[in-house]
């Protein structure tokens, strides 16, 4: 019993230093059956330590967000393939918003060879992603610069978005519900989502599989209100229902 204590301890711990424990990975580590692993995170996420996820298990959090440098390491590849799909839709000679989140500085980082766009961003990481492409014309949004993550938000930040009518959107959120209600936890971060929304003409949405299993408080939008959902595997089932019945056009990379 202590042996099996001592383990999911361990197991706690790697997954706060990587946000995020494989099953496959940690039998092979422990050198037990996956069986047992499958076990051990059970109890963690019966007592809200973890969260279960495809194929491993996530920290919990509640209704607080992951830090920025923990969200950079949750589901990094399914995050960079998300991007390069999302970018790869978006043709040159175009307007877009580029908001806040982790994916979405993976599609800034797919677009660097695109040529005649204007980039419209409320998010430093993008600026400085985008800031030597020389295709690429970036306007900054004024507001207030979180620390925490280079977002600008704030009356200031929607102000300026108003001011604009683009091609196209692509936007990242905390949590989808499964009543397809699109959620954040900065309720000034989401009124310049909603802003980035109404106006733009096509709206992208980029989502990893595990904001679906998350929560957070505050509504930015309804999935009905999305152009293209693209995310890391099938969706579930109400969700998908939803996007039939509103015409979302969903996009699964492998």
């Amino acid at each position: 019993m202590n042996l099996l204590k001592t383990r999911q301890n361990d197991i706690l711990a790697m997954a706060r230093e990587q946000g995020e424990v494989l099953v496959d990975e940690l039998a092979s580590r422990f050198k037990i059956s996956p069986q047992t692993i499958r076990k051990d995170l059970n109890i963690l996420c019966d007592r809200r330590l973890l969260v279960r996820i495809h194929g491993g298990a996530v920290i919990s959090t509640g209704v607080e967000n992951l830090a920025y440098d923990e969200r950079r390491h949750l589901a990094p590849t399914e995050k960079m393939e998300i991007g390069r799909r999302a970018a790869s839709l978006i043709p040159d000679n175009c307007s877009l918003f580029i908001n806040l989140g982790t994916t979405t500085e993976q599609v800034a980082d797919g677009l660097k060879a695109h040529h005649g766009l204007m980039v419209i961003t409320n998010n430093i990481n993008v600026v400085n992603i985008l800031r030597r492409s020389l295709g690429i014309e970036l306007v900054v949004a004024s507001g207030l610069v979180r620390r925490s993550d280079g977002g600008i938000v704030g009356v200031a930040t929607v102000d300026f978005i108003n001011q604009f009518k683009v091609d196209y959107a692509v936007i990242g959120v905390s949590a989808i519900d499964e009543d397809g209600a699109l959620l954040d936890y900065d309720f000034r971060e989401v009124r310049v989502a909603q802003a980035i929304i109404n106006n733009s003409r096509h709206v992208i949405l980029v989502a990893d599989s595990m904001k679906m299993t998350r929560s957070a408080p505050v509504r930015i939008a309804h999935i009905s209100q999305i152009n293209t959902l693209i995310t890391d595997s099938e969706l579930p089932e109400q969700l998908q229902k939803i996007c039939r019945e509103h015409e979302v056009n969903v996009e699964i990379v492998s």
